[in-house]
């Protein structure tokens, strides 16, 4: 049985469970998001990080 798991829903999932936890870390998780965001439009998603 071959297991296959998305990373998206998968790191959804963990932030969701850690600002139930821990509700101060919502402005953390989405300025996050946001800055991983935009770098993956300003370099077209495509950084080589060898």
């Amino acid at each position: 049985m071959n297991m296959t798991l998305a990373i998206g829903p998968l790191v959804a999932l963990i932030a969701g469970i850690l600002i139930l936890v821990v509700p101060r870390l919502l402005n953390f998780i989405v300025a996050i998001y946001l800055i991983i965001i935009g770098l993956l439009g300003l370099f077209g998603g495509h950084l080589n990080l060898h």
